[in-house]
């Protein structure tokens, strides 16, 4: 998979240090998938979740660093591509402004 883009990641973990591990090490495991599904992506993160926007994208949730953190991403698999929309606290998320 290609990853658009580590910037927010590390925007991201700037704010959150102990987010800085389980990010990167997301972030390799995902350069290394070949994901074709969304059943891929959950042999490697098993809690991966599909959900739909405001707008109708389908965006993956990853959880991040024991559930703390949640890395909501929109996944190409045709393309083998994945680009990161929000990088966020579990509080954050909650809020579910990101889905607008």
């Amino acid at each position: 998979m290609r990853v658009i883009s580590l910037k927010p990641l590390r925007e991201f973990w700037a704010k959150h240090p102990d987010a800085e591990e389980p990010l990167r090490d997301w972030y390799t495991t995902t350069l290394g998938a070949k994901w074709t599904s969304l059943q891929d992506a959950r042999a490697t993160y098993p809690h991966a979740d599909g959900v739909k926007t405001g707008g109708g994208d389908i965006l993956t949730v990853f959880n991040i660093g024991g559930n703390k953190y949640r890395l909501v991403a929109r996944i190409r698999y045709d393309y083998q591509l994945v680009n990161v929309r929000f990088v966020l606290t579990h509080a954050e998320y909650d809020k579910g402004k990101w889905k607008e």
